[in-house]
């Protein structure tokens, strides 16, 4: 019976089992490095849907502090006669449009329901990630909060509470002048409570941002 040789043996499964151990390795770090890209990536393209939803928000800001100013010219006139009445009748049209947000979450709803989110090891990141688009749901009530008054006393006012054949004969249109200074009044609030949840918003980006520029200087 031939002899066999465990040295040799030996040294041949030791091979097998070192080469097995590099490859594995290799396969692991080029999988790690996959991962590190890929959330980079994720990273870069959160911030500018940040960045995005910020130059959003501060236009809003704007739009939302004209149309509180507008409201306080327009309220201490209606239900009254004062000569000059006329002229809020266009500004009264222009605080009824609506200023929307509908934030660019794309990227944040593929780290969702990809599961990759998981990617995002840092928890501060993870964190604040997290909490910044929660807000937006937040916020987002706020300014649910203006529509449902333009769509259950707004829109039925300028149905049955508006004759615009007297505007067409320079005449005051808007009847029932006490429901339409009531109406204006509850959009004022509505106006400070959308502005503080817009600004805060707004904050809450710039946080995001700057944390985003920190956890990943490379990221432009």
């Amino acid at each position: 019976m031939k002899k066999v040789n465990w040295q040799y043996t030996f040294g041949e499964i030791l091979i097998v089992i070192i080469g097995i151990s590099i490859a594995f390795s290799m396969n692991k770090c080029a999988e790690n490095s996959k991962n590190e890209a890929q959330k980079n990536q994720y990273l870069i393209n959160l911030k500018d849907d940040v960045i995005s939803d910020k130059i959003t928000l501060e236009q809003n800001a704007i739009e939302i502090e004209k149309k509180i100013k507008t409201a306080d010219e327009i309220l201490p006139k209606l239900n009254t006669d004062v000569p000059d009445k006329m002229m809020i009748v266009g500004k009264i049209f222009s605080i009824v449009n609506l200023t929307d947000f509908t934030p660019k979450d794309n990227t944040y709803q593929a780290l969702i329901n990809s599961g990759d989110l998981k990617l995002i090891d840092d928890f501060e990141t993870k964190t604040a990630i997290e909490k910044h688009y929660s807000y937006y749901k937040i916020m987002q009530k706020s300014y649910l909060r203006m529509e449902n008054i333009q769509k259950e006393y707004v829109g039925n006012y300028f149905i049955y509470h508006t004759d615009f054949d007297d505007f067409r004969n320079k005449k005051f249109g808007f009847k029932d002048e006490k429901l339409l200074k009531n109406i204006i009044m509850s959009m004022r609030g509505s106006f400070d409570i959308k502005l503080t949840a817009t600004k805060n918003g707004i904050v809450s980006c710039d946080s995001l941002i700057n944390l985003l520029n920190k956890k990943t200087p490379q990221v432009h």
